[in-house]
C-alpha cells in the first residue's frame, strides 16, 4: 500500500512539471515574426540577425540547384520558398536591398538571412559581419502564389 501511495505522489508531481517544461521550451524562439513572416506571403515581415556568405562558397551549388555567385543579388533563408523576392533592411543604417532566395540557411540560432557579398556591400555589413535586419516579402515565389 505504501508503494502505491508513493507512486501516486510521484506521478501527480511529475506530470505538471513536465507540462511546464514543454510550455517553456515551446515558447523559446530565435527571431521575432510579424504576420507569420516565414510563409512567403507578400508583405510578411521577419526581424532577426543577418549576415553574408563567406568567399569560400563562390561557385558552390545552393540548395535550389543554382550556383552561388557573390556578384548576384541572392540570399539564403531557412523557410521561404526558392524564388521569393525579399527586401532585407539593415536596421542600424536603414539601407535596403532586394534579393532572391536561392539557398537554405543561415544555420545559426537567431540568424534569419544570409545575403550575397554584393548585397552585403550595399547593406553596409561587410565590416560588422552580422547586423540586425528586417526581411519583408516583396514577391512570392511563382509556385507559391
Amino acid at each position: 500500500m505504501k508503494l502505491r501511495k508513493q507512486a501516486k505522489i510521484l506521478h501527480t508531481g511529475l506530470v505538471p512539471l513536465l507540462l511546464l517544461l514543454v510550455l517553456l521550451l515551446a515558447s523559446c524562439g530565435s527571431s521575432h515574426n510579424v504576420n507569420n513572416g516565414t510563409k512567403g506571403v507578400r508583405g510578411s515581415v521577419q526581424s532577426g540577425l543577418g549576415s553574408y556568405y563567406a568567399d569560400k562558397f563562390n561557385g558552390r551549388p545552393t540548395a535550389s540547384g543554382s550556383t552561388y555567385r557573390p556578384g548576384q543579388m541572392t540570399a539564403a533563408h531557412n523557410t521561404l520558398p526558392f524564388g521569393t523576392l525579399i527586401r532585407v533592411t539593415n536596421t542600424r543604417n536603414g539601407r535596403s536591398v532586394d534579393v532572391t532566395v536561392t539557398d537554405r540557411g543561415p544555420h545559426t540560432k537567431g540568424y534569419i538571412v544570409d545575403v550575397s557579398r554584393r548585397a552585403a556591400v550595399q547593406l553596409g555589413i561587410i565590416e560588422a559581419g552580422v547586423v540586425p535586419v528586417q526581411v519583408t516579402v516583396i514577391r512570392e515565389a511563382a509556385d507559391n502564389r
